[in-house]
């Protein structure tokens, strides 16, 4: 029996927004576990195990994005990728 997907909301913080630092550390976070993670902004979806994916959906500063995680380590998966965009990346000391 398979659990259902986790889907959450997050808004991206940091000043710079989804640049190629962030999305890095997100595609290197995701990786760390099995489970899928997509990110969804209006009508694109993006998998988080790719950078060129990610890059698509140009997620500024204030965007509200939509993460939908699924597979055995979901619940571990989603704590991980919501701590990184609620701290926005790390990167809020820069601004």
């Amino acid at each position: 029996m398979s659990n259902p997907p986790l889907c959450f909301d997050v808004t991206v913080r940091n000043p710079k927004g989804l640049h190629l630092r962030a999305i890095n550390t997100l595609v290197q976070a995701a990786g760390q576990f099995e489970a899928t993670i997509l990110i969804r902004k209006d009508s694109e979806q993006a998998d988080c195990a790719s950078v060129f994916s990610l890059m698509t959906l140009g997620a500024e500063q204030g965007t509200e994005l939509t993460v939908t995680v699924e597979g055995v380590d979901a619940p571990l998966a989603a704590a991980a990728i919501q701590r990184l965009f609620e701290n926005g990346f790390y990167e809020m000391e820069e601004a």
